[in-house]
């Protein structure tokens, strides 16, 4: 990860008007927050040439095939990134990944928009997923 990536990606959340609550320069990611858009903990990750974007939804209590199902019909709504389980498979999450390259201001914020949105959209789903799954 190029320090530049790292200053430009700062430079883009602050422009974008995200609380940044968290900032760890040596493992090259942020932590930030958007209340009024329902963006909680979102995880802001410069990895050598992507930008790795993060939210945990909620966790999966049982193995259920429907909302699994259901989720993937969800992302075929999302205008960026994708609902997606974590490497454990117990924690559904938000991601979406960037190239750190050519990233400009515009692709940031509609990538943060598109988890705002989906939160948005389905929300009555998730929450209910996030109480049953």
């Amino acid at each position: 990860m190029s320090e530049s990536h790292f200053e430009t990606v700062k430079e883009y959340l602050t422009r974008l008007e995200v609380d940044i609550t968290e900032e760890d320069r040596e493992r090259a990611l942020f932590v930030v927050n958007d209340e009024d858009r329902g963006i909680n903990n979102l995880i802001v990750d410069c990895e050598d040439e992507l930008l790795v974007i993060e939210q945990v939804i909620f966790e999966l209590k049982t193995d259920n095939s429907e909302t699994l199902k259901r989720l993937l019909q969800m992302n075929r709504e999302l205008v960026h990134g994708a609902f997606t389980l974590d490497e454990s498979g117990n924690r559904v999450l938000f991601r979406d990944t960037l190239q750190l390259t050519n990233l400009d201001l515009n692709e940031l914020e509609a990538s943060i928009n598109a988890l705002a949105l989906g939160l948005a959209t389905f929300a009555e789903e998730l929450i209910a997923f996030s109480k049953s799954a």
